[in-house]
């Protein structure tokens, strides 16, 4: 399916309420527009409102999601909240992607139509039931008028309208020609209260289950247009190297291939289908200039990383008079922890289609941040942004990965239709090759952590120093840094959740020419593990239980608090740990969410851990959906678990990267997950992200089981370098 994406803005406020023939299109009007008509005319240009509810004349309800659907339960999520304040049967709800439309859809976290830092359902909470509320009161206001009663004697349930004393019913289908000549409500919808829901907080089936389950579900491979060309890219081996002559004469002999262009990033080789494209790049021959490429490799990085945090940083925290008191004191702890670059490996490798008209540009693919692949697609193109049509698509993962701030992808994809020809519709691939070795990885990292303790065993002070590269630094978002610093370097240690009396934290912004980004839970996946690790063998130094240890050093942290005594009931259900296996436990806020985990370990026959059950205390407000919580937790923990064990990008000789597919950047294996066991603390507070936060604390669990059960730190991940490192 392919969303039809009129601009909206041109519409009259009459006009898109009456939609079409075939249904009903309910705006919502937002607090932060009071004062301002729902729709206003398209002389003035001045839009208030955000459309979400579309109602059928087939009594189905399609909710037009603002966030991309990519596995973490978008649709569902967002619908069920429409459903519940417009009192809509489950069976009735549809879901489909909005229209790229920042005025109208835009992320109220961010101010730009996109997904990330999961934020989707937190920023939409009250705007999605507000618009369902205002789509109820619109319906009800046609069955008055039909009806002839006050609209306040009519009641709505499961998606039936109805008068009692007149023992008149209707659906939603039903009231949709008479709603379409109605004026939006003017008063502020009124919610439901939370003990009145019907669907939220509960396990509703998800949107889409059936139609990705039977191989319906649209996603941009499976977009065939006539006369469509398939492209690959070859990228430069080494970041930063560019063309400086190719030669395409055995390329264009391979059966299939159409043509050959140079675009900014490669060399693009289009075929009549994917194997021909492939085939007829490796058929390519590239004289690289790697005058201005990153040649380093990890080993060098590592021992640049190392000698930096030996030296002074940009001050993050200066609290008491830590660094002296650290270099004072008789008992002391020191550690340094060495995190590799890790690719984000989404099922679903980067694609798109895309069509180049003259000034116009549509385009098929997953696009994360709307907002930002258009105006990208768009500057570098020199179209207007309004000629450059997304249509957001179906993505198999992302996990960060489609949030590139330069759009990198996005403008590839549009430079390689452009080069094609006018109207040749182009399907462009990365293979898996080109993702593990496409760079935008999670960055590297270097954290040296130093601790003081009295006599008793209280941690007097803590010097934190953190090295590694800055994924805003130099992209359209360097103005959320602060003084400097990428708040996304230090999280978790500039906002450290334990009270220590001397605290002083710096950060070495790193220089490396890998393209970092965004990775799921961000800076939190390296500074969890630094953090957790660190405090429980300070912990363990004053012989004091790693729970108890921790709920004291939380002071008036109830949240955090609450999942930590929370996860310590669920494994003391458990009763004693088994011979041979160790139990650790780590507590994280991200994202807005607060997670604990305790996970038990053993030893395997491959000297590695083998993880055999997690337990999990979440605390992300009111859950929306229990089984999307779950199943975000439960996945983002394997997706941590995975990347402690063997997730690892190492730059060989000449800067290139060495690994290129599953068989030497492995994923967790079906056999490596353990049970998992989720506790969702009922909360009143509003909805907070679920997406992320469940990966940051498996790693120091599992690291702190380990450590007990055998002594070893492991001090350089991924685990099976660092074991292999203290075991030679």
């Amino acid at each position: 399916m392919v969303n039809d994406n009129k601009t909206l803005s041109s519409l009259s406020r009459r006009r898109f309420i009456q939609g079409s023939a075939a249904g009903l299109v309910i705006g919502v009007h937002l607090p932060m527009f009071v004062g301002k008509s729902a729709f206003a005319s398209p002389a003035s240009n001045d839009l208030a409102a955000n459309a979400f509810v579309r109602v059928n004349s087939d009594n189905t309800v399609t909710v037009l999601i603002k966030h991309i659907e990519f596995g973490q339960g978008a649709y569902t999520g967002l619908a069920t909240l429409v459903a519940e304040d417009m009192e809509a049967a489950w069976s009735q709800m549809r879901a489909e992607h909005a229209p790229t439309n920042v005025d109208l859809y835009k992320n109220l976290a961010f101010g730009v139509q996109g997904t990330g830092g999961s934020t989707g359902l937190a920023n939409s909470y009250l705007q999605m039931r507000r618009a369902g509320a205002n789509a109820k009161q619109l319906l009800v206001n046609a069955a008055a008028q039909e009806w002839g009663v006050p609209a306040t004697e009519i009641s709505v349930n499961e998606g039936v309208v109805s008068h009692s004393s007149s023992a008149k019913k209707a659906t939603f289908g039903e009231l949709v020609k008479t709603a379409s000549t109605l004026e939006l409500p003017s008063e502020e919808p009124v919610l439901k209260s939370a003990d009145s829901f019907r669907l939220i907080g509960t396990d509703v089936p998800k949107i889409d289950s059936m139609e990705k389950s039977t191989g319906q579900a649209q996603y941009t491979l499976d977009i065939y247009q006539p006369n469509m060309l398939t492209a690959v890219v070859a990228h430069a081996p080494a970041f930063g190297a560019t063309v400086k002559s190719f030669d395409a004469t055995g390329a264009k002999k391979v059966a299939g291939v159409v043509d050959v262009k140079q675009i900014p990033s490669g060399i693009a080789v289009y075929g009549k289908n994917t194997h021909a494209a492939i085939k007829g790049r490796q058929a390519l021959q590239i004289d690289w200039d790697f005058s201005k490429a990153e040649t380093r490799s990890s080993e060098q990085l590592t021992k640049a990383f190392q000698a930096a945090v030996k030296q002074p940083g940009t001050e993050v925290v200066n609290r008491g008079d830590a660094k002296s008191i650290v270099a004072n004191s008789s008992n002391r702890l020191e550690v340094e922890i060495l995190f590799p670059y890790l690719a984000h490996a989404p099922m679903e490798t980067l694609d798109a289609v895309m069509v180049f008209e003259g000034d116009k540009l549509t385009a098929w693919f997953g696009s994360q941040i709307p907002t930002m692949d258009q105006g990208s697609i768009a500057g570098n193109l020199g179209l207007k942004p309004e000629n450059v049509t997304i249509h957001t698509m179906l993505a198999g993962g992302s996990f960060g990965r489609r949030t590139q701030p330069d759009a990198g992808f996005a403008v590839e994809a549009a430079q390689v239709a452009k080069a094609a020809g006018n109207g040749i519709p182009v399907k462009t691939l990365w293979t898996r090759e080109d993702d593990i070795k496409g760079g935008r990885y999670r960055p590297m990292a270097l954290h040296k952590m130093s601790a003081a303790m009295d006599q008793q065993g209280n941690i007097t002070a803590w010097q934190h120093a953190i090295a590694t590269q800055s994924i805003l630094k130099g992209t359209m978002f360097e103005s959320m840094m602060q003084n400097g610093i990428d708040p996304s370097s230090v999280e978790g240690v500039n906002d450290l959740q334990y009270e220590v009396p001397n605290l002083y934290v710096d950060l070495h912004d790193m220089e490396a020419g890998v393209p970092v980004l965004w990775w799921r839970s961000v800076g939190h996946t390296h500074t969890a593990y630094a953090v957790e690790t660190f405090i429980d063998m300070l912990l363990e130094k004053a012989e004091q239980d790693p729970v108890q240890g921790r709920l004291a050093l939380l002071g008036d942290r109830p949240r955090e608090k609450g999942v930590l005594e929370h996860v310590a009931k669920m494994e003391a259900k458990a009763g004693p740990v088994p011979e041979g296996r160790a139990r650790g436990v780590a507590v994280v806020k991200s994202f807005g969410s607060y997670v604990a985990q305790i996970a038990e370990v053993s030893v395997g026959d491959n000297q590695l851990p083998v993880v055999h059950h997690v337990w999990c205390a979440v605390d992300c407000g009111l859950a929306v959906n229990t089984n999307v919580v779950r199943a975000q937790i439960e996945g983002g923990l394997g997706y941590g678990l995975d990347a402690m064990l063997h997730g690892e990008i190492t730059l060989g000789d000449n800067g290139q990267v060495e690994q290129s597919n599953f068989h030497d950047y492995t994923a967790l294996r079906i056999n490596q997950m353990p049970n998992v066991e989720i506790d969702i603390i009922k909360s009143a507070e509003s909805p907070s992200g679920v997406g992320e936060p469940g990966t940051p604390p498996i790693a120091p669990a599992v690291s702190n089981a380990w450590r007990r059960l055998t002594g070893q730190y492991v001090q350089v991940l991924p685990f099976t370098k660092g074991i292999k490192r203290q075991n030679a």
